[in-house]
């Protein structure tokens, strides 16, 4: 059922530019009910465009399917493909978004990214496609704010 996906099972390597890496969507079993499906990248790395230091931040992905999922080794070797990726803060949070749309065109979907600071300065980004489809359940992220001192 599966063959046509050729990352799956095997060893691949770790695309070297989020521009070259692939998402996968699968068929989603479950059309004819919305529901809120969630990916959650608590380590995620870039690097910062200018000075080429690592950034960090943990990701939240929700969305609600329409006709595709997004395979998830294909996600996690999209989302590591940003390791060595430089790019603000925004660009891949967004970036990350717009990409998952344009793989399987999902009926909403919202993505949180929690930036560790550096410089002090932590930055969060919020993206959404719309208005969350009516009766489906949408968690807070779990993520607390920032508290530099606690």
């Amino acid at each position: 059922m599966y063959q046509e996906y050729t990352r799956l099972g095997e060893k691949v390597d770790l695309p070297d530019d989020p521009d070259k890496a692939i998402l996968d969507p699968v068929p989603n079993p479950h059309t004819d009910v919305d529901y809120l499906a969630r990916f959650v990248a608590p380590e995620f790395t870039s690097l910062c465009p200018v000075t080429g230091q690592p950034d960090f931040a943990h990701i939240v992905i929700d969305y609600v399917p329409g006709e595709h999922l997004v395979e998830s080794k294909s996600l996690k070797l999209f989302l590591g493909s940003f390791r060595n990726h430089g790019a603000f803060h925004e660009d891949c949070t967004v970036a990350i978004a717009k990409r998952i749309v344009a793989a399987i065109s999902p009926k909403w979907l919202r993505i949180s990214g929690y930036w560790y600071p550096r410089g002090g300065i932590p930055i969060d980004v919020f993206y959404q496609t719309g208005e969350v489809p009516k009766g489906v359940y949408v968690p807070e992220t779990g993520v607390q704010p920032y508290r530099g001192r606690g």
